[in-house]
């Protein structure tokens, strides 16, 4: 058994980067195990005793697996956070209902979005992106530039770990959907604060560049033919 953390994963997920964001932020190190979901990993028997749903992120923290990456966030930040610290995923039930309303708004408007916009080119040969899955990835835009009227982060004028799901979503998007600054300018203002994070490049940039790297290339070649 790893004394570390498992985190059963893939770098260009977004998902998988909220994790990582997460536990960075925490100051946690983490065993890192790559999943290769193009040559069906996260379908073998071993990992569907992990997660029937076949999804990454999973974490199995000493025999306590945990799948989806929300709740991942929010049980690495319970349980790892510093003494007393308990910003990035507050005790308060009126400050945490609002990071779970920010968490859901991910899990239930933003990364689908962004789904129905990389998986069609990835999986199943679609040689471009059709202008009405934009649109509608921006739409959902709207929902957090109306939070960030309350401060600079999310949930008010902490970082918490609503942003850092989030972050994850939204720089992805941004790839494929961009963020009109006459628009939406808290947004993007928001997205150049969680960038200036120390931990942001390794954690979220790096996989981010090598999902549109993969999907635009993917593009660039269908569209030559």
């Amino acid at each position: 058994m790893s004394a570390k953390p498992i985190l059963y994963y893939a770098p260009r997920s977004p998902p998988c980067r909220a994790v990582l964001l997460t536990a960075a932020a925490l100051g946690l190190e983490l065993d890192l195990r790559l999943v290769n979901v193009k040559a069906g990993e996260h379908k073998s028997a071993e990992f569907l005793k992990l997660n029937a749903q076949h999804t990454i992120p999973v974490l199995d923290d000493n025999g306590t697996i945990v799948s989806d990456s929300h709740i991942i966030c929010s049980y690495l930040a319970d349980k790892y956070a510093p003494e007393g610290d308990d910003s990035l995923y507050p005790k308060d039930a009126e400050k945490r209902r609002l990071v779970d309303a920010r968490l859901y708004y991910d899990c239930g408007h933003l990364f689908p979005r962004i789904r129905f916009i990389v998986e069609p080119v990835i999986y199943f040969g679609a040689g471009e992106v059709p202008s009405d899955r934009v649109a509608y990835l921006q739409k959902a835009y709207d929902g957090l530039e109306y939070c960030l009227a309350e401060g600079d982060y999310l949930v008010g004028d902490k970082l918490t770990i609503a942003d850092l799901s989030c972050i994850a979503s939204v720089s992805t998007a941004e790839a494929f959907a961009p963020i009109e600054s006459d628009q939406f300018p808290r947004l993007v203002q928001w997205v150049k604060r969680i960038q200036a994070l120390p931990y942001y490049q390794k954690n979220n940039q790096e996989g981010l560049d090598m999902l549109v790297g993969l999907v635009k290339g993917l593009l660039a070649e269908r569209q030559q033919k």
